[in-house]
């Protein structure tokens, strides 16, 4: 059993290294059209996004979020002394504060940005503006859907923490500190799982709805059955992405709010080099935007043409989407032979 799951996490691993190789080349081959075209419409988005730490701290919004969702979490009796609880709420907080202010370009030039990508693997050629827009339907009614999606995994989360919390409570483990360290241990990583999984669905459903014109929930039925398998490889493709917009975010605080805050506390800053440095930042991270959406198209490429061998590595099968005439779907999984 072990020697299995070993098996299975350095074919993921290798799947992984594959398909980012891969994405980079791909980058490379057309960079004159990801770094002008689909970078110059993820730059609002990202802008607002690395902005929004200017105005997240200051805005009327997070207060109000945040001692609602502290109000849940005491009504709930989560241990209000748990470092865990504590600053799940404030990210939370941070996290819905920043995503209203950029909603606005989150359902523009974000989709946009990601239409002009998916339409270039989809036909192989650049793409003008019409054609990018003919996407925007199928990608608005997906990442609607997606909204609901994470809603619906985070309240899972917090439901399984709840639960879990009052099972333990209930044996009297609560008041001990260790049993206090090692719940907030646990439930950050389930938090973590559940949430990670969710994003990677919604990633790959946003892709499906571009390369198969079909929007809304059956696109993540098909990311579900498209992902079968193949987890480990997503979130080892899903890692380092979110780990560089992390480290960019960071970079633009340090670069740019922080020292924002000590020109207008009288320190000596140039207005003009310190907007410069954020709209380099900002295309920065609107460039790695354009690499992540690479890399899902490259992985939902990678999912369509391949098969899929069952845990005891007895059957393989493929995965074929197939398309009606009046206008529905069905996923199938065709199995394809029997191994000895």
């Amino acid at each position: 059993m072990l020697l299995c799951e070993s098996a299975m996490e350095d074919t993921s691993r290798t799947q992984a290294t594959t398909i980012m190789r891969r994405s980079i080349y791909t980058f490379l081959q057309n960079y004159h059209y990801f770094t002008a075209t689909s970078a110059a419409l993820a730059f609002p988005y990202a802008l607002s996004v690395l902005v929004s730490q200017f105005f997240v701290p200051l805005s009327p919004l997070l207060p109000p979020i945040h001692s609602h969702l502290r109000a849940v979490f005491m009504a709930a009796e989560f241990p209000p002394s748990s470092n865990f609880f504590t600053v799940l709420s404030f990210k939370i907080s941070q996290t819905v504060s920043s995503s209203i202010f950029a909603l606005p370009f989150t359902l523009s030039f974000f989709l946009l940005s990601k239409a002009s990508i998916i339409h270039l693997f989809k036909h192989n050629s650049p793409s003008s503006f019409s054609s990018i827009s003919s996407l925007y339907k199928p990608l608005f009614s997906t990442f609607i859907c997606n909204f609901l999606l994470l809603l619906a995994a985070n309240s899972t989360a917090f439901s399984i923490l709840f639960f879990g919390y009052h099972f333990v409570n209930g044996f009297g483990f609560s008041l001990s500190p260790n049993w206090l360290t090692f719940m907030s241990a646990t439930g950050a990583v389930v938090y973590s799982m559940i949430v990670a999984n969710a994003i990677i669905v919604c990633n790959l459903a946003l892709v499906s709805s571009g390369m198969e014109n079909s929007g809304g929930y059956l696109a993540i039925l098909k990311s579900c059955v498209l992902i079968k398998g193949r987890t480990l490889t997503a979130l080892a493709l899903a890692v380092p992405g979110n780990l560089a917009l992390a480290a960019i975010e960071a970079l633009f605080h340090y670069r740019i709010v922080v020292r924002a805050y000590g020109y207008r506390s009288g320190g000596d800053f140039s207005g003009f080099s310190l907007a410069l440095e954020g709209v380099l930042i900002a295309y920065l991270y609107s460039i790695f935007v354009v690499l992540d959406t690479v890399v899902s198209s490259m992985f939902f490429k990678s999912c369509k043409t391949g098969c899929l061998v069952d845990r005891e590595g007895r059957y393989c099968y493929k995965i074929e989407i197939v398309a009606e005439k009046d206008g529905n779907a069905y996923v199938m999984l065709k199995n394809i032979e029997e191994f000895p």
